[in-house]
This record gives C-alpha cells, structure tokens and sequence, in this order.
C-alpha cells in the first residue's frame, strides 16, 4: 500500500464539491484530512494523507489534477532548517505528531517530515525560525 502527503489548492468554482468523497468511493483511497482552510469565493487549501494501491492513487491523483487543482507534495512544503536551530528543544511539546522529537542523551532535535502534518505549532513557538511552512 502506498501512501501520499498532499497540499491541495483549489480554485473558488470548487471549493462546495465533494472531492473526498470520490476519491473514497470511486478511487477505493482511504483520505485523512490533516488539515484545512477555505475562503468562501475565493479559494480552498486542503492537507491530506491519501492511501491505497499504486494504481488507484494514479488514478485518484489524474481526477484531482483533471479538476484543476493544484497538488503539491506535502515533503516539499515543510522545511527545517537544522543550522538555524539550536536543539532548546521548545517545540517538542507542542508537536502533535512527532515530527520534532529529540534525542535525549545528546539533546539533539530533529525532524522526521513523513511524520509531520503542517500544522505550524512549532513556529509559533520557536524563535530561531528553524521550521517553514511554504505554500
């Protein structure tokens, strides 16, 4: 079984369809909505874990990408930047996924980018600016 991390971008026209659902039903994907944001009228961005057999997500990602969305991978929107962080480890705590852990014995932090869901915690938090979300 395969598995995605997306950022979906959609334009207003359609922000009200039921994308999941026919990635769900028609596409036989299991969907994880990590997180969302719409603005009525003028655009929607979606955050989410789609799995399932390498032929259905083909499949699944040619209807999204047919619609006009825009499908970016989730990896390449986060950023950690490890020479800007100095491991005080403020952020640990506020990760609900454990993407940021540390290593105890060295009380080194890293980041594990499979694992994080863009949530922006950890840069409310850290204030060497060690962590981008880019959209």
């Amino acid at each position: 079984m395969k598995k995605k991390r997306l950022v979906l971008t959609f334009p207003p026209g359609l922000i009200d369809q039921p994308i999941a659902y026919h990635l769900i039903k028609n596409y036989d994907l299991m969907v994880n909505i990590l997180r969302g944001t719409i603005t009525p009228r003028e655009q929607g961005r979606l955050i989410i874990e789609m799995s399932g057999k390498k032929k259905d997500l083909d499949a699944g990602m040619a209807y999204i990408s047919g619609l006009g969305i825009d499908v970016q991978s989730l990896a390449q929107d986060v950023k950690w930047y490890d020479k800007k962080c100095i491991h005080c480890t403020a952020c640990i705590s506020t990760c609900p996924s454990d993407a940021l852990s540390v290593d105890r014995e060295e009380m080194l932090v890293s980041f594990d980018k499979d694992k994080c869901i863009a949530c922006e915690l950890c840069i409310k938090v850290c204030p060497y600016g060690s962590v981008e979300i880019q959209f």
